[in-house]
């Protein structure tokens, strides 16, 4: 998910923060962000409601902007 530590960071909050907000693991989120791991319909979800975002929006590749 290339914009997970983009929108992560851009609220200032750390790996643990947004697990804790998301309920989705640390290492699922450092996983993610690495692009070790694809994400669960479910996770992108959770993570999108977490950090306030439409689900299209967490999905953006670096060059849709």
């Amino acid at each position: 998910m290339m914009q997970l530590r983009r929108l992560r960071r851009a609220r200032a909050f750390t790996q643990e923060e947004l697990s804790r907000i998301s309920g989705v693991s640390r290492d699922t989120i450092s996983a993610l962000e690495a692009g070790k791991r694809e994400a669960q319909p479910r996770t992108i979800r959770r993570l999108a409601d977490a950090l306030n975002v439409e689900t299209q929006e967490l999905m953006k590749g670096e060059d849709d902007g």
